[in-house]
């Protein structure tokens, strides 16, 4: 299993609502990419100093990597990506990705 993690740092001009939106865009790709799992959204609530500016982020976890690399190229999620990237602060400078290839136990 493939847990994609995003962190970001939206714009301080990006209201609630176009969060959620961009949330719901990027739930919305399940229903089209066969092996995604859910995405779960949260603000980040750590009390360690390590966030580097980063205030929300969210995961998906994928039935293995075919699955992630679906997704990756898939059109769909590139809009959802571009509508993500362009509330961000700084654009791309404004995101972190990072992909953990989990094992079963």
């Amino acid at each position: 299993m493939i847990r994609h993690c995003v962190f970001v740092r939206f714009r301080d001009d990006v209201p609630a609502a176009e969060r959620t939106a961009i949330h719901a865009d990027l739930e919305a790709l399940r229903s089209l990419i066969d092996g995604m799992g859910k995405v779960h959204f949260s603000v980040n609530v750590s009390p360690e100093p390590f966030a580097r500016g980063c205030t929300h982020g969210f995961t998906v976890d994928f039935r293995g990597a075919a699955a992630r690399d679906a997704y990756l190229v898939d059109e769909a999620h590139r809009r959802a990506g571009a509508r993500l990237v362009a509330a961000l602060e700084g654009g791309t400078d404004g995101l972190m990705v990072f992909d953990l290839e989990l094992t079963q136990m």
